[in-house]
C-alpha cells in the first residue's frame, strides 16, 4: 500500500479473516461481514462488523475485500443495506425477535428480470425507478419473484398460526418434539389489552378498564405457573414431550426461519400491516417490511404507491363515483350507493377510502439490534427452568 492510498473504499463489504480485538473485546470473529465507514490517507480504513455492530481500524492482513476477482469469498450482486441487517437480531413483544438471515437480489435483479439483458452498469438509475414503478403498477409480478428473503423468527403461537397462512412461503419450525419448549408466553402491554370491536368481529376496539385489565392479569399469570409446573413435570417424569407440550396455550413462543419471494412478500406485507391485521402479527410484519425497504428500496417505493397506500373500488362503486362526479356535490350520495344496492358495511368501507390513510414508518433502527447469543441464552434458559 503507498503512503497516500487506503485498500479499500468507503462502502467496500469486507470479511475478517482473523479475529479482531479492541481493549480485550471482540470486535470481529473470523467470517465476520462489514462495511467500511471511512477512509482517509495514511490512516487505516475504519470497518464496523455486522454481527458485534462495532467499528476498528483493519489492517490488511485482518480483513478482506468481498468481490475481489476469482478469488472472491462471494461472487453475488450484494445491497450494502440489506448486508448491515446480516446477524442482527431485533426483540419484538416482550420475547420475540426477527432476523433476516439471507437474502437474494434486490432491485437490480428485478430489473434484470424484466429487461432479460439487463448489464450491471448499463443503465440509468432513474431507467430502473421508472420500469420497477411501471411493473408494480401494471401488475407484472414475475419478476419480483426474482428476489428471496429468509428470516429467523421468534413469535406467540397466536401470531404464527396468522403467518402460516401465508402458504406461498417455506418454513421449518423448531419441533416440540425434540426440543424442550421455552416457558416464555406473550403478555399483552395494558394498551393493547381492548374490548371486542362492535364493527369487526376478529379485532378489538375500545379501552378495557384498568380494573378488568389487573385481573386478567392475575390469572393469565395463575394459569401460566400452573402449564409451566405441568410441563417440567411431566418432563422430568419421562413423558414423552410430544405429549408434555399438548396443553401449552397460544400465547407461549415459537420459531422458525421463513423464506418466501419478493412478489408473495409483497402480498403478506399488505395484508399483514393493514391497520385491521392483529396488532402483534403487525409487528412482526412492519419489521419485515423495514427490511424489504432496505433490499429493494425502488421496488418497495413501488409498492407503497401503487399497492399498500392505494385503493380499490368494486364495480359498484366506480358507478357510483361517475354519477356523483357527473352531478358536482350531489346532494343524497347516500342514496346512490343506496341505488347501487351497496350494504350498510359496504358504504361504511366506501367512505373509509377517501380517509388519509395513517403513513406507517417502516424504517429499522439498528441500535435496537442485539446478539443472537442474547436470544439464544434467554430462550435455553426458558427452556431449561
Amino acid at each position: 500500500m503507498s503512503e497516500n492510498t487506503c485498500w479499500l473504499n468507503e462502502g467496500d463489504q469486507v470479511v475478517a479473516i482473523e479475529q479482531i480485538l479492541d481493549i480485550g473485546e471482540v470486535t470481529a470473529a473470523p467470517g465476520d461481514l462489514g462495511v467500511v465507514e471511512h477512509t482517509e490517507p495514511n490512516y487505516l480504513p475504519t470497518v464496523r462488523f455486522h454481527r458485534t455492530g462495532r467499528a476498528y481500524g483493519v489492517t490488511e492482513g485482518q480483513a478482506i475485500r468481498l468481490n475481489m476477482g476469482d478469488d472472491s469469498l462471494t461472487k453475488r450482486p450484494t445491497v450494502p443495506e440489506a448486508e448491515d441487517l446480516l446477524g442482527l437480531y431485533f426483540p419484538l413483544l416482550d420475547h420475540g425477535f426477527m432476523a433476516l438471515k439471507d437474502y437474494m437480489s434486490g432491485d437490480d435483479g428485478i430489473e434484470e428480470a424484466a429487461r432479460g439483458s439487463y448489464k450491471y452498469g448499463t443503465r440509468q438509475k432513474g431507467d430502473q425507478r421508472q420500469l420497477l414503478r411501471s411493473l408494480m403498477r401494471r401488475r407484472h409480478t414475475s419478476p419480483f419473484e426474482q428476489v428471496e428473503l429468509k428470516f429467523h423468527c421468534c413469535m406467540p403461537i397466536m401470531v404464527a398460526r396468522q403467518w402460516v397462512r401465508h402458504r406461498t412461503a417455506s418454513l421449518n419450525e423448531m419441533s416440540g418434539r425434540y426440543s424442550l419448549m421455552p416457558m416464555l408466553f406473550y403478555k399483552p402491554v395494558d394498551e393493547q389489552v381492548k374490548k371486542q370491536s362492535k364493527w369487526d368481529k376478529q379485532g378489538r376496539d375500545e379501552p378495557l378498564e384498568r380494573q378488568r385489565i389487573k385481573e386478567w392479569n392475575e390469572k393469565l399469570l395463575e394459569a401460566r405457573a400452573v402449564t409451566e409446573s405441568n410441563y417440567h413435570w411431566a418432563v422430568e417424569e419421562d413423558i414423552a414431550k410430544e405429549l408434555a407440550r399438548i396443553d401449552l396455550p397460544l400465547s407461549a413462543y415459537t420459531q422458525w426461519v421463513w423464506k418466501i419471494d419478493g412478489h408473495n412478500f409483497f402480498h403478506a406485507l399488505g395484508l399483514r400491516c393493514d391497520s385491521h391485521a392483529q396488532w402483534e402479527t403487525r409487528q412482526y410484519f412492519n419489521w419485515m417490511a423495514g427490511a424489504g425497504k432496505r433490499l429493494m428500496p425502488i421496488a418497495f417505493e413501488a409498492w407503497e404507491d401503487y399497492a399498500f397506500y392505494s385503493k380499490k373500488f368494486s364495480r359498484m362503486e366506480m358507478a357510483a363515483l361517475r354519477i356523483l362526479h357527473r352531478a358536482d356535490n350531489h346532494p343524497y350520495p347516500d342514496k346512490v350507493l343506496d341505488q347501487q344496492g351497496m350494504t350498510k358495511t359496504e358504504k361504511r368501507e366506501f367512505y373509509a377510502k377517501f380517509e388519509e390513510p395513517e403513513v406507517i414508518d417502516f424504517d429499522l433502527d439498528l441500535s435496537q439490534a442485539k446478539e443472537p447469543e442474547f436470544f439464544e441464552e434467554k430462550l435455553r434458559k426458558a427452556a431449561e427452568g
